[in-house]
């Protein structure tokens, strides 16, 4: 992964997107695509979503959501760790089983660690990992977390399908030097891709590729 990147698209294996417009987002200039969901995700469908990625250049991530999903042939992988949620379980113990099984063929040089908090009390992520909505201080803190006690490489703001408050990023920002601030959640113009842009490292721009396709193509070069 590069500290240069700037934008990503994020590809739901279970959600229906044409060759032609997988196309226009492989050539998008994105600086990567993150295949990963919450519903109906299997390896079946990733690995479909996978091939027809791999006919273009541009780098592709797994995020893993759960251990039936994950198959060799990405460039990275993403490993969340859901810091509000009320469970171990999603925190440390999916994590820990994963480890144990594939320990001996992992490289770290390909895989990354995010400190994820996710921030929509509606998101399905939310209510399948038990989360609780955290305040500002909360956030802030967690993400103070990821840099000095856990050291990881990414805190991921997850709105999940909402817009989330520019301010808050902002305060975020503010926490962090070394770990790189992910946002994702409910960009649907280039407007909202500039205005968090300016505050986090990476936005991701997912949902709107099947609502409002053009507009959502568009968030690239407008972070650029």
């Amino acid at each position: 992964m590069k500290n240069e990147w700037k934008h990503m698209f994020k590809l739901d294996p279970a959600k229906e997107i044409s060759d032609e417009q997988l196309e226009r987002v492989c050539e998008s200039g994105t600086d990567a695509i993150i295949v990963g969901g919450t519903d109906d995700v299997t390896l079946d469908n990733v690995l479909d979503l996978l091939s027809s990625i791999r006919r273009y250049t541009v780098p592709c991530i797994l995020e893993v959501s759960n251990m039936e999903m994950i198959t060799p042939g990405f460039d990275h992988y993403f490993i969340p760790m859901v810091l509000n949620s009320t469970e171990k379980k999603w925190m440390m113990d999916i994590q820990h089983e994963a480890i144990k099984q594939y320990k001996d063929i992992m490289d770290w040089n390909e895989i990354f660690v995010e400190g994820y908090c996710i921030l929509n009390e509606s998101a399905k992520a939310f209510t399948t990992t038990n989360c609780t909505l955290p305040n500002e201080m909360d956030v802030e803190a967690y993400a103070y977390m990821v840099e000095n006690v856990f050291h990881l490489p990414i805190f991921y703001m997850e709105y999940s399908g909402t817009y989330g408050d520019p301010q808050l990023v902002e305060k975020v920002k503010g926490q962090l030097e070394e770990t790189l601030l992910f946002y994702g959640g409910g960009i649907e113009s280039v407007e909202q891709a500039k205005e968090m842009k300016q505050h986090a490292d990476v936005i991701i721009v997912g949902n709107s590729l099947y609502t409002n396709f053009e507009e959502a193509i568009r968030t690239v070069d407008a972070v650029k």
